[in-house]
Order: C-alpha cells, then sequence, then structure tokens
C-alpha cells in the first residue's frame, strides 16, 4: 500500500483521501494551515511516514512547498497549475534530489484522451486553410487564473499543429483578429467546474470538440495513476507526455 502526504486539504484533497483505497492508497498525512485537523507545515516529522506528496495549493505557494518536500527527499505529484516558468527549477530538484516528480495542467484521464483527440484533429486541419480554429473555455467564479492551464496546454497542442496558426490570443481583441493568431477565450461564472471547446469554423460547415467536468473524481483517480506510476521512478515528467504508458495504452 502506497502511503500518500495530501499538501493542501480543500475539494480537491477530501476527493483524493475518499478514492486513495481504491487504488490501494492511505493517507497518512494532511498539511494545509487553513484547514481544521491538518498540519500547517511541511517538516520532516509532517511527512516522514509517506511514499509521496501530492501537491494541490496555490500558484503562490506550490515551488516553495515543492523546495521543501524535495529538499526531505520525498517524490511529489503535483497538482497545482501555472508551472510554465518553473520547470527548469523542478528538473533540478528532481535531479538534485534523487527523486520523481511529476505535473500536468489537468490530471484529468478524460480531458488528457481530449488532448489527444485535439492533436490528432488538429492534423487533418492542418491543410484545410479554409477552416478557421479558435477556442473557449468556462469555470467557476471562484477560478484564480485565467486563462486555464487547461486553457495553455490546449492552445499549444493546436499551434504545434496547425500550419496557419502561429500565435496564441488569450486577451480581449478591439481589432480585427490576424489570421495567424487562435483566439482562446475565457469565461469566469457560477459554478461551472471546467468546460473547454475547440472550434473548427468554415463556410461550409463548424466541428465542435467539446469536453465537460462533472466532478472532481476525474482529476482525483488520474492524480492517483499518477502517484502509483511514479513511487520508484527518477526525474521530472510530463502526465500528458507519460499518459499513454501510465493508462497501459496509446503505445
Amino acid at each position: 500500500m502506497i502511503k500518500i502526504a495530501l499538501i493542501g486539504y480543500g475539494k480537491m484533497g477530501k476527493t483524493l483521501e475518499s478514492l486513495a483505497p481504491n487504488f490501494d492508497m492511505k493517507v497518512v498525512a494532511k498539511i494545509d494551515p487553513f484547514a481544521e485537523g491538518c498540519a500547517s507545515e511541511i517538516t520532516k516529522d509532517t511527512i516522514n511516514d509517506c511514499d509521496v506528496c501530492i501537491e494541490y495549493t496555490s500558484p503562490k505557494t506550490v515551488m516553495d512547498n515543492c523546495r521543501t518536500i524535495a529538499g526531505l527527499g520525498k517524490p511529489i505529484v503535483i497538482g497545482t497549475t501555472g508551472l510554465e516558468a518553473h520547470l527548469d527549477e523542478l528538473k533540478e530538484l528532481a535531479v538534485n534530489n534523487n527523486i520523481p516528480i511529476i505535473y500536468s495542467s489537468n490530471y484529468s484521464v478524460g480531458m488528457n484522451i481530449f488532448f489527444h483527440i485535439t492533436k490528432w484533429v488538429a492534423k487533418l486541419f492542418s491543410n484545410l486553410p479554409n477552416y478557421d480554429v479558435s477556442g473557449l473555455e468556462i469555470h467557476h467564479n471562484q477560478k484564480l487564473d485565467s486563462p486555464s492551464g487547461t486553457a495553455k496546454q490546449l492552445t499549444k497542442i493546436l499551434l504545434d499543429n496547425l500550419e496557419n496558426k502561429k500565435s496564441e490570443q488569450f486577451d480581449r481583441v478591439d481589432r480585427k483578429i490576424a489570421e495567424e493568431e487562435l483566439h482562446f477565450a475565457s469565461i469566469r461564472s457560477g459554478s461551472n467546474m471546467g468546460e473547454h471547446k475547440i472550434f473548427f469554423d468554415s463556410d461550409a460547415d463548424v466541428i465542435t470538440l467539446s469536453h465537460n467536468i462533472r466532478s472532481r473524481k476525474g482529476l482525483a483517480e488520474g492524480t492517483l495513476l499518477a502517484t502509483k506510476w511514479i513511487v520508484d521512478k527518477k526525474g521530472l515528467f510530463d502526465f500528458q507526455a507519460e499518459f499513454g504508458e501510465i493508462i497501459g495504452a496509446l503505445k
């Protein structure tokens, strides 16, 4: 049985705790200074009994937490987004402390399949310039970042695989958008847990790819799959890049 420490005990932490036994895992530590019944700090004593730490906090605290956890020699699964500027440091932390670290913009199993579908479809449209491409993401009004990390990842996939799109545009556009720009808009409202759409639009028709999150269960299941996969590894890993191996498919 894999023993895990939850760094951050909000809604995702509680979902992870409830599902952990289904993956032959047990929560042995909970660190969250704002949650009742949790330890307030990451220390040798508070995470000593765990095999791996799962980090779901905020962009403001994630790197300090990772530095502390890595210094204590524990593997890390990072669920917090906004790490694009820190990947070199995370790789150094993994190598220098001889531990595995895995990260993702979205651990949802369904969304990672959606990433692969988007890549495949974008390749099909790459030589069809009569189809314009755009995106939309909607999240609840408590989400701290915009655009979402998932929207950024989808945009990167599209730009990597479409010949006629060269740059992303996430902001409001008070002008005619350039043909080579890919517009991916964001909405923050209500209680929507996460909705992402990709539009391939022509004079003849529109094809829409869509993914909607119904609960945190898919995110938690992907996180726990990643946790089981990295325990005996070393280095820095991207969940999306390793997804096929992790689920035993797409080889």
